[in-house]
């Protein structure tokens, strides 16, 4: 593995880990027994099929040839996965689709921006909804459709109009087989919020120019390392340990500005999973420096009741000088080690303070080593869930909003 989770600076003894041994275990052998709903995503990686893997190559670059703008549009799972790969991977890249985010968000502002962004560009669509129905990605899709009629033709735009549904049910289901749009199929077996590694996440990357062959690559790799598990379960039964201790606050902590998405589905990924039944850590992120001029004090020396993963990216893929003008003791130091010094006194200060820290040290980020990252914490959360007694698959409280949402609506 490249990737290295360290509990040493959390105040969290093995033997404490060690406790947690049975549960995590028995976590582990249900994740891995194929008979738990929901778990297709765990043996995904060793298990991924070549030829929907090189329709989805196919595809991509079919988009990338006809088209410079992409718009996915999908919220949550169907959205958070692919936007956390595209931005800590780089961003939108020269010679590629300029990749546009649609159908996370219900303002009229942005979405008529989007509209007037994309009146002049070549434009291709995915809308990514298991059963079709959901509000935002269906008002998102619905406006983008009907521009891109009006630009292309009805037969022109459905040609440029591309879906990841359900198989067989849905309404998005029935448009697709009425239009005749090429799909994707969302796995039965895995939820929104696991589906990164499937085609939600890889279809918007590849078009984006990631390669998508060694993100799975890194999955693969920790899936079958013998070390993995230890890892990842060390992780998850210090993460309980320190909620028994009333750190019921994690706090995602990036000193790359890259990986503020990554932290953005790591909030989705253990809020859905492990809050429910009046139990979970409540998950929060922030983006460092920038955030230590607004919440370092509180974390210093506020109410303790956080913990914080701090991420650690040992060689970033660009750095530049400080000019001499920056004067001493700046001048003539990269940005970059100027950055690893930040990381490691706010590591030592928040550590003398009694925070319990928890790093994640990562060689350098590429696709292979993100796969890592996304399998390692799809993993981890999962066992966490399990041990707090909670079914990490189900998310009952998301549908009790939506409900009451569709009746305010419906009396419009």
């Amino acid at each position: 593995m490249d990737i290295k989770a360290d509990i040493s600076r959390s105040g969290v003894t093995q033997s404490q880990i060690d406790g947690y041994s049975r549960k995590t275990n028995d976590a582990m052998d249900r994740l891995w027994s194929g008979e738990e709903d929901f778990t297709g995503w765990v043996d995904l990686p060793v298990q991924h099929n070549e030829e929907a893997l090189e329709e989805v190559l196919m595809t991509a670059a079919e988009i990338q040839a006809k088209c410079d703008c992409f718009i996915v549009a999908g919220i949550g799972g169907s959205y958070m996965g692919a936007r956390a790969v595209i931005e800590a991977l780089g961003g939108n890249r020269p010679g590629y689709p300029e990749v546009i985010f649609a159908g996370n968000n219900l303002s009229g502002t942005y979405h008529k921006r989007i509209i007037e962004k994309i009146r002049n560009r070549e434009t291709c669509m995915c809308i990514i909804s298991k059963s079709g129905k959901t509000i935002e990605p269906l008002a998102a899709f619905s406006l983008i459709k009907e521009s891109m009629r009006q630009k292309y033709g009805e037969k022109g735009a459905a040609k440029r109009i591309y879906a990841i549904t359900d198989e067989e049910k849905g309404v998005l289901r029935k448009e697709v087989r009425r239009e005749g749009y090429q799909s994707f199929i969302v796995p039965a077996d895995i939820g929104g919020r696991y589906s990164v590694l499937s085609a939600v996440g890889l279809l918007p990357a590849a078009v984006a120019g990631i390669d998508v062959k060694r993100l799975i690559k890194g999955a693969e790799v920790m899936a079958k390392d013998p070390a993995w598990d230890t890892d990842a379960a060390d992780y998850a039964a210090a993460r309980n340990v320190l909620r028994e201790r009333g750190r019921i606050i994690e706090v995602f902590e990036f000193f790359e500005p890259s990986m503020e998405y990554f932290g953005e589905w790591l909030k989705q990924l253990f809020g859905e999973s492990e809050g429910k039944e009046g139990k979970g850590i409540y998950p929060e992120t922030l983006s460092f420096t920038r955030d230590l001029h607004s919440m370092g004090q509180f974390l210093q020396e506020g109410n303790p009741v956080l913990f914080e993963t701090v991420f650690r990216v040992d060689s970033p893929s660009e750095d530049i000088m400080i000019p001499a003008s920056a004067g001493a003791p700046l001048a003539g130091k990269t940005f970059g080690q100027i950055n690893r010094c930040i990381t490691e006194g706010v590591i030592s200060a928040h550590e003398k303070a009694g925070i319990p820290v928890i790093t994640v040290d990562i060689p350098e980020m590429n696709a292979f080593v993100l796969g890592q990252l996304i399998y390692f914490f799809e993993l981890s959360c999962a066992v966490s869930a399990m041990i707090m007694g909670v079914d990490p698959f189900d998310q009952p409280g998301v549908e009790k909003y939506k409900k009451e949402a569709e009746a305010e609506i419906n009396r419009l």
